[in-house]
């Protein structure tokens, strides 16, 4: 699954198949320009389980009034929280100072990018990859003494270091990986500097989905939503499409679920093709 710098290559995303994005994208091609939106930091996770046919991954249709990628299937996730970045987070599992290594960027914010993609995936689909102690048995969030802490983690009442410490729970960073870096493109109102991770589903915890941003949340079995992506019956944005089929290529949960090496960073880009306009990105 780990692929190196020197077998990237350029693929191409016709336009006409990112709805939202043609228009803008059109005018960016055309040579108009204005100020670039300054991206904001975010997190997003790939959880996935072994199925009948081989690794599925868990994703949410989004709702069709979402000012960011309506009605697009993508992976659990969103902004970070400043709080998820500052001191005292009880924390098991690789270091933040080792997770700054492997991503690039100071220890504050390897903690915060890591905390975010934890609190992110336990807010909208309800797992929670944190347990009592750093190598026991998961939390399970689903009795009733959790009841409304999704809900405040949302609206930021709470921020995830409170509900660890509150709980004597632990954040597990051993069981998520980094798989890529991705920057929204220039020309888009709303941009995100994002990281993918990927988590194996934990056993004894439930993927809901209780989520207001999505009108549909399910397992996805890739080859599915491939077919479903390539009859025009479904929307993904490149980096989801590009790591739906990194997943659908995996031989099981846990191939899928280990570092890469590669984490360079990913930016699509408008470009002209002799089919016509189209994203191209290098990966």
């Amino acid at each position: 699954m780990t692929s190196s710098s020197e077998s990237r290559s350029a693929r191409y995303f016709p336009i006409t198949r990112l709805s939202g994005v043609s228009e803008l994208a059109l005018r960016w091609l055309g040579g108009e320009r204005w100020a670039e939106a300054k991206p904001r930091q975010a997190s997003t996770v790939m959880l996935v389980r072994d199925g009948e046919r081989g690794p599925e991954v868990f994703m949410l249709k989004r709702v069709s009034g979402m000012a960011f990628a309506p009605s697009m299937h993508v992976f659990p996730g969103g902004g970070v929280d400043a709080r998820d970045g500052e001191a005292g987070l009880p924390w098991a599992g690789p270091s933040p100072e080792e997770w700054a290594e492997r991503l690039g960027c100071t220890p504050a914010e390897a903690q915060m990018y890591v905390a975010a993609a934890v609190r992110e995936v336990f807010e909208e689909v309800g797992v929670l990859l944190a347990s009592r102690s750093t190598a026991g048995p998961l939390v399970d969030p689903h009795d009733e003494t959790w009841a409304g802490v999704r809900e405040r983690l949302v609206t930021r009442e709470l921020s995830l270091a409170e509900v660890l410490v509150e709980r004597d729970l632990v954040l597990r960073s051993d069981l998520i990986v980094a798989k890529a870096h991705w920057l929204t493109p220039v020309f888009e109102p709303r941009r995100f500097d994002t990281w993918f991770f990927a988590a194996v589903m934990p056993e004894h915890q439930v993927a809901d989905g209780n989520t207001s941003e999505a009108e549909i949340a399910e397992w996805v079995v890739p080859e599915d939503l491939l077919k479903e992506y390539a009859a025009e019956l479904a929307s993904l944005l490149p980096p989801t499409l590009v790591w739906v089929e990194q997943v659908g290529a995996a031989a099981s949960a846990d191939e899928f679920v280990a570092h890469n090496e590669d984490l360079a960073l990913v930016m699509p880009d408008i470009v002209q093709t002799p089919e016509g306009p189209a994203m191209r990105i290098d990966a």
